[in-house]
């Protein structure tokens, strides 16, 4: 009877206390010996861990240890010391516990660390978020109330499919190493249509299902007439023939060989080989981080080739004069989509970027999110900017 009570009065909970006795509550019955693992199991068994409610959130841990931690985009996976991060094991059990307060539209990646030394999944969240560069890996995934997934990367099955032209290599002269593209092609694709086209750094990640997952959004926009039909390019900075070898920290560091590379050589083998424009204004580059930053590199150094520039969380820290290169009114426009997350991510520069195109009257939107850098972050964001730069006509 009274673990029947305990578990009415949690399933109650939502209905009635605010936020922070809720909470309260939650920590006093998982310390109650005779209905701790009945209370533990049922917020389990409803995907109640991390708990949150309003702009808070109960992390809870099971499990034998002398110490643990919480590490995610909130602490910057470590490197903002401020936020506290510690769990609190509540008496005379194995459960450890941490609370913290976060934007209510907030969604965050984090893994939970044992003793210092062991990162895990949190055992019991069914939610994951991959991350990283060349295929990356999982991350747990914490789903503040007012956040909403976007529905346009998910695969339906009455959705036409566009052609993909996987890992083609390329033997650069200027670079003096081989590289790899793959290349979309939208449905009801023809040979003697000229499409606008848009190119992708780090292209390996936008395409992996688990992380951009960028032809889902694509073929989803394409069937809903949202989009004109265009064509991608993806760039995939891992060596060929040793694909664990990126290049990309190289490449995308406002690198001026790359970009005559890209403009003097890459450029004239897809011209040459697919109905592409050449027209700055229908002609993309995307980017997200050391991407983000080669967008708005490759775009205002050379405005008359690349008239869109789709900058997510841009590195501008790793190059400061990204800032006077951007800083020209005289130069023809470009159109800019730039997105960032409010939560240890790339704010502070992209608003100080945001400044000079305001300054310069460009056309451009900009869209931050209750979000740390992360592919969670991206994927979100894409249709926004696919839409912005190649809206459905008529």
């Amino acid at each position: 009877m009274r673990i029947s009570i305990c578990l009415l009065f949690l399933c109650g909970l939502t209905a009635q206390a605010q936020p922070e006795e809720r909470i309260h509550s939650i920590l006093k019955a998982l310390k109650d010996p005779a209905t701790q693992e009945a209370n533990y199991n049922f917020l389990t068994s409803q995907h109640k861990i991390p708990y949150v409610v309003d702009d808070s959130a109960l992390f809870l841990f099971q499990g034998k240890a002398n110490e643990v931690k919480w590490m995610g985009d909130f602490n910057a996976w470590g490197y903002t010391k401020s936020f506290p991060n510690t769990g609190i094991r509540i008496p005379n059990t194995d459960i450890w516990f941490l609370k913290a307060s976060f934007p209510k539209d907030a969604r965050l990646d984090y893994k939970i660390v044992i003793d210092n030394n062991q990162w895990i999944l949190d055992p019991v969240n069914p939610n994951h978020q991959w991350s990283g560069v060349g295929g990356g890996s999982p991350n747990s995934e914490l789903r503040m109330p007012d956040w909403k997934a976007d529905d346009i990367t998910l695969m339906r099955d009455e959705v036409p499919q566009g052609k993909m032209i996987r890992d083609v290599l390329v033997n650069s002269k200027q670079l003096s190493y081989q590289l790899m593209y793959s290349v979309y092609l939208p449905p009801n694709f023809s040979s003697t249509k000229s499409y606008p086209v848009l190119y992708v750094t780090d292209g390996f990640e936008y395409l992996h299902e688990n992380m951009g997952n960028i032809i889902t959004t694509l073929n989803n926009l394409l069937h809903q007439k949202k989009i004109e039909p265009i064509i991608a390019v993806f760039i995939d900075h891992r060596e060929p023939a040793n694909r664990l070898n990126n290049r990309r920290m190289t490449e995308l560091a406002m690198n001026e060989n790359y970009l005559n590379f890209f403009v003097d050589e890459f450029l004239p083998i897809i011209e040459g080989n697919y109905p592409v424009s050449k027209k700055p204004e229908e002609r993309g580059i995307l980017g997200t981080s050391m991407g983000g930053l080669t967008a708005a590199y490759f775009s205002f150094s050379r405005p008359d080739v690349f008239g869109l520039a789709g900058i997510q969380s841009p590195a501008f820290w790793f190059k400061p004069a990204i800032y006077t290169t951007c800083d020209n009114p005289e130069k023809p426009p470009v159109k800019v989509f730039m997105t960032t997350g409010t939560v240890n991510d790339a704010q502070e520069g992209a608003l100080k970027m945001k400044a000079i195109l305001d300054k310069n009257t460009c056309n451009y939107q900009y869209k931050e999110v209750s979000e740390g850098h992360s592919w969670g972050n991206w994927r979100n964001l894409l249709d926004d900017i696919l839409i912005y730069f190649y809206p459905a006509k008529g």
